[in-house]
């Protein structure tokens, strides 16, 4: 054991009857007094996250050993601090394989309908079970004064955790693999703080039927793409224009990553099946915001008419 100022074999001798910690040696310790050892293990203590043990334990094991997922771009993603990842989403199994397979803690927020299972198989169930237990928070999608309420939570919950925040701009699942116009909370999301914000693309996550029911992916894959900068939007007041471009341009870094053919509407109203093939049709762009100029910077918050 190296004592501080000492050096050689007398500084590796432990000192007898005398405890150690960083700031040296202290006097000799009663008979039944902790070791030096305990004692430095108690000044120098880690607290593991239960999330932590979950994953690398269970959580990360079981996906890697039935989806075989990859993950590349890691390197994008800053050690510490808020961080936005935004994805296209194709299936339940996104909200699984990504926090798995990212080292760090990953929250999301989570539409509010599926923290319920009641009722519902065994892979609602465990997607609900997952969402409690690394502590997701519920959004509410029902438009107005709610959702907006539910975005201001979202936010100040990532202020406060400092974790990586998973966000879907389209609202819901992709009804067949392309991907769709995304919603502009995303960039008011985005603009309303100071986390990164970085693109994120799933490939190959479709779930099909394995043996006994076992909901399977053939190996997906999460590419990670480099920060997007809006930060001259940050600390204004945002009009449509600039909103709908920030999600469009976000929307288009993760076509990017995942090479989807892209639908200019929203998904939720190919689900319900307000449209038809034909509309779908004459929605396909090459990109999103294909045509579409970038908007002024608009005054920031407190500005006045000179911009002093």
């Amino acid at each position: 054991m190296l004592v501080p100022g000492g050096s050689g074999a007398a500084a590796d001798r432990p000192h007898r009857g005398r405890s150690v910690t960083r700031e040296g040696v202290r006097a000799p310790e009663r008979a039944g007094c902790r070791s030096a050892r305990t004692k430095i293990a108690q000044d120098q203590e880690v607290v593991v996250h239960p999330y932590t043990v979950f994953k690398t334990l269970l959580f990360r094991p079981v996906i890697r050993l039935l989806w075989r997922p990859w993950i590349e771009g890691v390197e994008n993603v800053p050690s510490s601090g808020p961080v936005i990842l935004v994805s296209n989403h194709v299936s339940w199994g996104d909200t699984l394989v990504t926090p798995a397979m990212l080292p760090r803690q990953m929250t999301f927020p989570a539409k509010a309908e599926i923290f319920d299972a009641r009722g519902k198989g065994p892979a609602a169930k465990l997607v609900a079970w997952f969402l409690r237990t690394v502590g997701i928070q519920p959004m509410d999608r029902s438009g107005g004064r709610a959702s907006v309420g539910s975005l201001e939570a979202v936010n100040e919950h990532l202020r406060r955790t400092g974790l990586v925040l998973g966000i879907y701009p389209e609202g819901t699942r992709s009804p067949d693999g392309r991907l769709y116009k995304g919603k502009t909370g995303v960039a008011r999301l985005v603009l309303s703080g100071e986390a990164p914000v970085l693109p994120v693309g799933l490939v190959s996550s479709e779930i099909h039927r394995g043996p006994l029911g076992v909901p399977m992916m053939h190996r997906p894959g999460i590419r990670i793409g480099r920060p997007l900068d809006f930060s001259e939007y940050r600390g204004t007041t945002p009009s449509r224009e600039v909103l709908r471009w920030v999600t469009d341009e976000i929307m288009a870094a993760i076509q990017e990553l995942t090479g989807q053919e892209y639908v200019d509407v929203y998904a939720s109203s190919v689900k319900t099946g307000a449209l038809s093939e034909a509309d779908l049709a004459d929605k396909v762009l090459a990109r999103p915001g294909l045509g579409t100029t970038k908007p002024p910077v608009p005054v920031a918050a407190g500005a006045g008419a000179d911009g002093a």
